[in-house]
């Protein structure tokens, strides 16, 4: 078990000591504010490494716990991670200094102001996925918010200040929600402490009526949806997506989405199981349609940056359909696809940023027949396409497999609708490689375009090499994550005297062991 002291406040808040390095440079100083700014970040992905190293995989409880009192008796300096919540830290460091280095040359105006945003952006994230109590939870939460406005609407592209208005007003109305119940859940059970609030409903201590936990479940479960973004509630994304630096992008689809899902699983769902069952049906009809719905706008796209953009309203459609399905092998596989997806979008939008800075468009018919003039980069676009599409040995194919196969064992519509996802997938994917690599230049402009530069092949091959690891290596990820997502399964009990009956005596953890033996 992790005992390192102060490790997780060490990775949390690292980011900000070079954003203060950052302060003290002149506005001028372009070239030590990018050298700092990446060291500070690849700094920080070392460090967050060690968690991994003293990670132990058979231990459910929350590991390098932090616990000191902060406002008052009631809330609480609290921090751990577990399996779910370990590797979207990697991810959050991994992404970060890969996003800096695609702002190398694009950011020429408001550098110090674009790295300082950059960075505290990466603290928050990191804040939110190791907080253990509800109301740091939410100041971390909502700190995101304010370097991605920023960032969007600062640095974005034409319509950014709309794109980044938008992005706010569905983010802050979901924010306000939680809020509320979070006081109010304050109010019942007389702390923010997460485990705390979680041990007296597992022991009866405290009991949610149905009406009052289908509630609170609904305010916790709207701000992660919209965050997510879940059917109807997407369509700030695409919008956000657009308008974005690719750097905006690349931290936008690979880590933020993700609270939205990790959200769910820590909070709504182990917190309020008897409105999760009850609303699982009607949750996952949304994800469904997300998928197919996401999945279909892609492919009629004529924005490159759009079309990937859409992509993320399917695949993490398929990542809450995952979580509903209440199986230890589609959490899983939901947790693993965060991961997958953070990657093999980031590389995406990595990609076309790189398009990008040489054309400064998106439309799609402004390309053609780049793999002549590129050969290097379009390679790699392929690639990550195929990842995306989830092609077997590569990393999208573990976390959908792993979410259909065990949404298929409870319910089979589910999976077989979710499964067209996949197939349409492959359409748009390949469809716009086709019409932006293959064939005869039809721009003529596009024949001199160069080919990916020293900087661009570092990030490009960095990218493809986790791919395939990814892919390959995947149960050095779940191993990690079994025992975590069987405490999830099991979080969810209540007594009887509770909002539901509680499950006979075994049938989870007999469930839990017997989906293990299906995932092996």
């Amino acid at each position: 078990m992790g005992t390192q002291p102060h490790l997780l406040t060490v990775v949390t808040f690292l980011p900000l000591l070079s954003v203060a390095a950052l302060l003290l440079l002149r506005a001028e100083d372009h070239v030590w504010m990018r050298r700092i700014a990446l060291a500070a970040s690849l700094a920080e992905f070392a460090v967050s490494l060690l968690l991994v190293r003293g990670f132990d995989a058979a231990e459910p409880r929350y590991q390098f716990e932090e616990f000191h009192p902060w406002i008052g008796q009631a809330i609480h300096y609290h921090l751990g991670v577990d399996g779910i919540s370990l590797f979207l830290v990697i991810l959050t460091t991994f992404l970060t200094p890969l996003a800096i280095l695609c702002s190398w040359q694009s950011i020429q105006e408001g550098v110090k102001g674009f790295f300082i945003s950059l960075l505290v952006i990466e603290t928050a994230l990191i804040g939110c996925f190791v907080s253990l109590d509800l109301f740091l939870f939410f100041v971390f939460f909502e700190l995101t918010l304010i370097p991605m406005y920023f960032i969007i609407g600062i640095w974005g592209h034409d319509r950014r200040i709309y794109a980044a208005l938008k992005f706010v007003l569905y983010t802050m109305l979901g924010s306000m929600l939680m809020l509320v119940a979070i006081v109010w859940l304050y109010n019942i059970a007389g702390t923010f402490d997460y485990p705390e609030i979680l041990g007296k409903l597992q022991s009866g201590a405290v009991l949610l009526a149905p009406r009052t936990e289908l509630l609170l479940f609904g305010a916790f479960f709207l701000a992660f949806a919209i965050k997510v973004p879940l059917f109807p509630l997407h369509t700030w994304l695409p919008d956000a997506h657009t308008e974005a630096p690719t750097a905006g992008s690349v931290i936008l689809a690979g880590v933020m989405l993700k609270l939205g899902t990790y959200g769910i699983l820590r909070f709504c769902v182990p917190l309020f199981p008897g409105a999760a069952h009850r609303m699982a049906p009607a949750i996952a009809v949304l994800a469904i349609i997300g998928i197919v719905y996401g999945a279909l706008v892609a492919t009629v796209q004529h924005d490159l940056k759009r079309l990937v953009a859409y992509t993320s309203v399917s695949h993490l459609g398929l990542v809450v359909l995952g979580i509903f399905a209440f199986s230890t092998v589609s959490i899983q596989g939901a947790i693993y696809q965060m991961l997958n997806h953070g990657v093999s979008t980031g590389a995406l939008f990595l990609a076309v940023g790189m398009l990008y800075d040489r054309r400064h468009t998106h439309e799609i018919k402004e390309f053609g027949g780049l793999a002549t003039p590129m050969p290097v980069l379009m390679s790699f676009f392929l690639f990550i396409c195929l990842s995306s599409l989830a092609l077997p040995l590569l990393n999208g194919f573990v976390g959908e497999f792993l979410i259909l196969i065990g949404t298929f064992e409870h319910h089979h519509a589910w999976a077989a609708w979710a499964t067209s996802g996949a197939v349409l997938s492959a359409v748009y994917l390949l469809w716009a490689y086709q019409r932006v690599a293959l064939g005869e230049v039809t721009v003529e402009k596009n024949r001199a375009l160069p080919d990916a530069s020293t900087r661009e092949r570092v990030i490009l091959v960095t990218m493809a090499l986790v791919i395939l690891f990814m892919g390959i290596a995947s149960p050095l990820f779940t191993s990690r994550m079994e025992v975590s997502t069987n405490n999830i399964l099991l979080q969810m009990q209540r007594p009887q005297s509770a909002s539901r009956p509680a499950a006979a005596p075994g049938t989870v953890a007999e469930a839990a062991v017997k989906e293990r033996r299906v995932q092996q």
